[in-house]
């Protein structure tokens, strides 16, 4: 697992927390692409009201509603994550929030696929309770490498994207 953060010269107690989060984040992100959910929920604790919106889409999911079971089989859908790594795209953080814009980069077998390489823009909000970070919201999609305006066009529409092909 690493780390690439933007270059710090300060040492608030704001930054400390940042640094901290995105630790917890990247060595959370490494054991779930490698298959070990028990160490991804010890890692990544969540809020009760906790949200997830998929890079796969669909309607959010809401933690209250993600059974043991449900997490045993996120744990399943990915295997031998190997070079995982995690970009700090941004940091916001307030007394009790923080938000972190990242890149989680691996190669890993995701479902039936074959390993390949994998990279998710992500956004993590992390509430403050007590002394702990915990994980309240955590939205992905699969657009690191960026799509063309009719591949966007075409998955808002939920249709195939229609492409000229010439030799």
């Amino acid at each position: 697992m690493s780390v690439s953060l933007v270059p710090d010269r300060s040492t608030s107690s704001a930054d400390a927390d940042v640094h901290a989060v995105v630790h917890q984040a990247a060595a959370a992100h490494a054991a779930l692409m490698r298959g070990h959910i028990a160490r991804y929920r010890a890692l990544m604790p969540q809020t009760e009201d906790f949200t997830l919106m998929s890079p796969f889409g669909g309607e959010p999911t809401r933690g209250a509603t993600v059974s043991d079971e449900r997490w045993a089989e996120i744990g399943r859908f990915f295997k031998s994550g190997r070079d995982s790594t995690l970009e700090l795209v941004q940091s916001y953080c307030s007394a009790d929030l923080v938000v972190l814009a990242v890149i989680e980069r691996t190669h890993v077998a995701v479902g039936n696929l074959a390993a390949q390489p994998w990279a998710l823009r992500v956004t993590l909000v992390f509430r403050r309770q007590g002394d702990r970070w915990l994980l309240a919201h955590r939205h992905a999609d699969p657009l690191a490498g960026g799509i063309a305006v009719d591949e966007s066009a075409a998955l808002a529409r939920r249709a195939p994207a229609v492409r000229n092909v010439t030799n």
